[in-house]
């Protein structure tokens, strides 16, 4: 929060930091979405008038790159330097998934901003890239697998059954419920699958949240690996090796 400082004769004077800014920001955009975060809510709730801002954030653009740099920095990139590299990959991915999950504005902020450059984002991907080039990846390739893989990481949360951010459990709940009640009413003559799959179809509780995420990840991880083994495969047969 803000803090003040009194001079002499003055008015307490709001100082802000810009981690204060940010961490205010983040607080606003978990509970109620990315939509609800307006300089004007931002100043109110932290007692300083919009103009206290623009010593940080030149404009709302600036403070979603400023939380697009905090989310990033949340991302725990200390890999194992004695592990292989697909429990390597592994575990970014899964440190990913978790800061997507924890906040509810991450995806949004993270897709709207994956060409933002700083400073967390420059060291995640330094240390992807790193292990991709470990496991055999020139830097084309490095370079499609790193960005599949953070988009891999929206597409699993922002694709569970019932994803939505301005959703609340009970309501959640009851889209789950609904949409359950819909495919099991389904002619089982003519939908058979989707009756038998009613239920892990509209799934979307913290349980089944863990197994969606971990089968996402574990799909994602095979699939490097089948193509680390090809490019492995392609280098052991050309002549100029």
């Amino acid at each position: 929060m803000a803090s003040t400082q009194t001079g002499d004769g003055d008015l307490d004077r709001p100082r802000l930091s810009k981690e204060a800014v940010v961490d205010q920001a983040l607080a606003i955009a978990d509970a109620d979405g990315i939509e609800a975060l307006t300089i004007r809510r931002l100043a109110s709730e932290l007692g300083v008038t919009p103009m206290a801002f623009y010593w940080h954030f030149r404009n709302k653009e600036a403070l979603i790159g400023g939380l697009a740099e905090r989310l990033w920095g949340e991302i725990d990139a200390d890999v194992d330097p004695a592990a292989d590299w697909p429990a390597q990959l592994r575990r970014l991915m899964g440190s990913l998934v978790r800061v997507l999950r924890t906040h509810r504005c991450a995806s949004q902020v993270l897709a709207s901003s994956e060409k933002v450059e700083n400073e967390a984002v420059l060291r995640v991907t330094e240390i992807v890239l790193e292990v991709l080039h470990r496991a055999g990846f020139d830097p084309p390739q490095a370079s499609e697998i790193a960005r599949s893989g953070l988009w891999t990481g929206l597409m699993l949360v922002m694709s569970t059954p019932g994803f939505d951010t301005s959703a609340t459990e009970a309501e959640l709940a009851e889209m789950q419920r609904r949409d359950q009640v819909r495919l099991a009413l389904l002619p089982p003559g003519q939908y058979p699958r989707l009756v038998a799959a009613a239920g892990p179809m509209t799934a979307c509780g913290a349980d089944y949240q863990e197994f969606h995420d971990r089968f996402g990840i574990d799909l994602f991880i095979s699939g490097v690996e089948a193509k680390a083994a090809e490019a492995k495969a392609a280098q052991a047969g050309s002549p100029d090796v």
